[in-house]
Formats: structure tokens, sequence, C-alpha cells
């Protein structure tokens, strides 16, 4: 497999083409961002980190018959993963009320949802991720309503194989979004599960071990990253 010219980068993570045109290979970038981009850093290891604990949560959830873009990783910071079409839409499913939902319904963060709940938003920086529905994704052909559903029943299926793998560790798995694509009409997880893209707290103390970190100046993003890794049994050399 030989690694080509760049074809996309974005925020934290930049696409390579291969030799194969169904491949591509993933790099982890130590970039960092917050609130649409308007705050930036580079946290040593950031890229290295996410892309292992990415390789191992994908892994996961291979084995628990969810089916993802992952092939394979190739270093610290680059993974091989499958071609996608990507649908520009985030699935998001809440155990707990944090973020955004706490402003948009006036919830105390910390608060249980029971049963928890599943947003989209539409994926545009420009626009601050809209909330959207159903309707609006179909009608605006972002993406039909058999996968509308598949997208709903998948991201479920995820929230029941790593809320346990997370207790299983003393952590909360707060809320997380997920993002899919399409190979040859079959719909696969995409992009990454990493603490960048999910809120994990400590089951005890309830302190925040995720991008949190970052957005509210907690400091010890990367460190804590890092704990999060460790308790689940990653190893990060």
């Amino acid at each position: 497999m030989e690694k080509r010219d760049e074809l996309y980068s974005g925020k934290a993570k930049s696409v390579y083409k291969t030799d194969d045109p169904g491949l591509f290979v993933l790099h982890f970038r130590n970039d960092t961002s917050a609130f649409d981009g308007t705050k930036v850093e580079k946290l040593m290891d950031k890229g290295k980190v996410n892309n292992i604990f990415n390789a191992f949560i994908m892994k996961k959830l291979e084995k628990a018959g969810i089916k993802t873009h992952f092939v394979k990783q190739l270093s610290e910071t680059e993974s091989l993963v499958k071609k996608l079409d990507m649908i520009p839409v985030e699935c998001v499913v809440r155990n707990l009320a944090a973020g955004s939902i706490c402003k948009r319904y006036g919830l105390p963060e910390g608060q249980e949802i029971s049963p928890p709940t599943f947003e989209f938003f539409l994926k545009n920086d420009e626009l601050h991720d809209p909330m959207i529905n159903d309707y609006h994704i179909a009608s605006f052909g972002w993406a039909d309503p058999a996968h509308i559903e598949e997208m709903k029943k998948l991201t479920f299926k995820v929230n029941e194989v790593l809320k346990g793998l997370f207790e299983q560790a003393n952590m909360l798995l707060v809320d997380y979004k997920l993002e899919f694509g399409l190979s040859d009409g079959e719909l696969l997880l995409g992009d990454e599960f990493s603490p960048d893209g999910c809120r994990i707290w400590d089951a005890e103390t309830r302190r925040k071990m995720d991008k949190d970190r970052f957005r509210q100046d907690l400091g010890d993003v990367i460190e804590t990253y890092k704990e999060v890794g460790a308790r689940l049994g990653i190893d990060f050399g």
C-alpha cells in the first residue's frame, strides 16, 4: 500500500489517497480546536493518542458486529480506512445532560437521561452545526429514510457496547457523536471515536476526562486522555 497525495485536511485529521482507490490513510494531527475553530492549539501527542484510542474502540465495535471504515493501524498517528461517501450529519446519543442540551432545555448538568436520547445535527461549521430531524435529512437528500433509521439503530447499538465498557473502567459515557458513510451502498461507521468526540466523566467524582478539559481550560488534556485509555486497557507505548 502506497500513501499518495493529501485529499482533505480537517481541523484535526488529514486524509490521504493511496494506490488503492478504495482505501485512504487517516492521519491524526496534534491540532486541537473548539467553538467552530475559534479556539485552536497544538497539543503534544494528541494525534498519537487519538489514533491509538480510535483503533482500540473501532476493533471493539467490529467485534460487536458494528461495521466500520477502519481497516488497521499503520503507525502511531496513521490508520488505513475504507473510502466512504460521508453523510453530512452527526448522530448524538446522550446518557447524561451536558453541553448544549443543558442550555436548550434548562437541564442541570449531570441529570440522567433515561432512556438515552438521540439527536441529529447538520455537519456544517459555518452554520454552527444546527440541530435537524429525520424530515430535513430526507427532504434535502442528505440520506434516504432506510439509512436514517439504520444510523439511529447503529448509534444506539454503539451505546450498548461502549457504555458498559466505560462503566467497567469506573467511567461514565455521558454523550458522543458518530458519523456514517456509504461504501458500495453499505452504511459504515466513519470518522473516529476518541475523547475529542464524546464526554467521559469519572464515575465517582464526575471529573471531566474529555475535550471539555480543552474547551473549559481545565488543563492536563492529553494526560487525561491517556488516563482514560489506560483504564480501558489501551497501551500507548
